[in-house]
């Protein structure tokens, strides 16, 4: 048995003595988290550009490209309006000089010239599916053989519309 002097002795001595330090942590976790929705961007359209030419005896061809992009199985249709000209439809468009001539033309899905490209969703449209990147679209045009009407530069614009 330890005296009774040597108690508060000891007690002290305990005091004194570093304690060993023993590090703790605490840890938790947080979720991270975002929602994809269907969406679709046009990322690009070229200027369908017919070129030069004299007297439309006969077809003139051109092509021009543009690009969709939509998120992954989402499924869309591109229209392609009638454009501005005076008595345009999605079938015959027109094209108009400064001087309001009009010289008529078309667009289509195929290289062949048969499918019309207009918008009516489920009946003249491209229909596709969305694969997360941009996919390429080729517009098929052609102006077709008709009364040439005066010289100058003939323009159009034709909206694109994507519906998904």
């Amino acid at each position: 048995m330890i005296g009774t002097n040597l108690r508060p002795a000891l007690a002290g001595l305990i005091v004194l003595m570093p304690m060993a330090v023993s590090a703790q942590t605490a840890t938790d976790s947080f979720d991270v988290r975002i929602t994809i929705a269907p969406e679709c961007q046009i990322i690009s359209t070229e200027t369908l550009d017919f070129g030069n030419a004299g007297v439309l005896t006969g077809d003139v061809d051109a092509t021009a490209v543009l690009q969709v992009a939509c998120t992954n199985t989402t499924p869309y249709n591109i229209g392609l309006g009638a454009g501005q000209g005076a008595g345009a439809t999605t079938t015959t468009r027109q094209m108009t000089s400064a001087t309001s001539d009009t010289i008529s033309y078309r667009l289509f899905q195929n290289s062949a010239r048969t499918i019309n490209w207009g918008d009516t969703v489920d009946s003249d449209t491209q229909a596709a599916t969305g694969n997360g990147a941009a996919q390429s679209f080729t517009v098929y045009g052609r102006v077709i053989a008709q009364t040439t009407p005066v010289p100058g530069t003939y323009t159009d614009n034709v909206t694109v519309t994507v519906t998904y």
